[in-house]
């Protein structure tokens, strides 16, 4: 998944009981990756893209019911967040690399191959196709909150009483607290200065998933373009530094924060009511060079 998973724990027991636990979490942060990863050729992820345009692929209960999940959070976003995104990211070439702009040709082909209507899922015989040739999954907008969320019911598992889960600090879950303390405190970088914190959160069994533009962007002619696409458009988002969204899961704040950075504060709320537990902080820039942030959740 591209990013170093850690784990700080506080635990009652032995140091060789946490010890095993710990190891038993990141095993299965590995488990996930080889599951879902497009970047191993081997991977089931790798063989639905290859070969679900010719026949129907059997998936695993737990495939299977992944990917449906993701394609509930491009119904509920209007197609916003969206795993078949796949053909842009390589179009723009941010799959492997750091970007460069498209030709139109590349641009139109990728636009054609990219939308959840071509996928087709089986639920009977838990298969899954495609409707035409060259459509691609990309899990990575939603597969390291999975892992984070698998690796949090594990720790509860072993009874490890206090946790602080992070998927190279674009999600990160609190499990409990710390002792002598309300929650781990969480800081969110500043979208402009990496050097300083913009605003902090405190986790308590809850999640926060950061999305921003600075994580992998080029710029042309004066305009930056960043790995955050719009999958109903085909462009980069513009006009958004970072999203963080606060969730009772890590899988939803990772779909979420993705989601709203390319829907933006307004379009965000119909969205929220979905997510009624979910807490959204958008870093919009500002007239300086530097930002505001702006609030928004689901109306009460």
């Amino acid at each position: 998944m591209a990013c170093l998973y850690s784990i700080d724990a506080y635990a009652a027991s032995e140091e060789q009981t946490i010890g095993k636990a710990l190891e038993a979490a990141l095993d299965e942060v590995d488990r996930i990756d080889r599951l879902m990863s497009h970047y191993k050729p081997e991977s089931p992820l790798s063989t639905i893209n290859r070969e679900a345009a010719h026949h129907p692929v059997a998936l695993d209960p737990e495939l299977f019911a992944f990917i449906k999940r993701s394609m509930e959070y491009s119904q509920q976003s209007g197609g916003a967040f969206d795993i078949t995104v796949g053909p842009l990211m390589k179009a723009w070439g941010f799959f492997r690399g750091d970007g460069h702009l498209p030709n139109p040709d590349e641009l139109t082909a990728a636009r054609a191959r990219v939308g959840a209507r071509h996928v087709r899922l089986d639920e009977g015989a838990r298969t899954i196709r495609f409707d035409t040739d060259g459509v691609q999954l990309d899990l990575g907008g939603i597969a390291k909150g999975y892992a984070v969320d698998r690796v949090v019911e594990i720790l509860r598992q072993r009874q490890i009483t206090a946790a602080l889960v992070s998927a190279g600090g674009s999600t990160v879950y609190g499990l409990g607290t710390p002792p002598g303390r309300a929650g781990w405190t969480v800081s969110i970088q500043d979208p402009v200065d990496s050097r300083k914190t913009a605003h902090e959160v405190l986790l308590n069994n809850r999640s926060v998933s950061v999305a921003g533009s600075s994580e992998k962007s080029f710029a042309v002619g004066g305009i930056r373009y960043s790995h955050i696409m719009d999958p109903r458009s085909g462009q980069p988002v513009q006009g958004i530094l970072s999203v963080a969204v606060l969730t009772a899961t890590g899988t939803d704040g990772d779909a979420l924060d993705d989601a709203l950075f390319v829907l933006g504060p307004e379009k965000s709320r119909a969205y929220l009511q979905h997510h009624r537990d979910a807490e959204a902080l958008f870093f919009l820039p500002d007239t300086h060079g530097g930002w505001t942030m702006v609030r928004e959740e689901a109306s009460r």
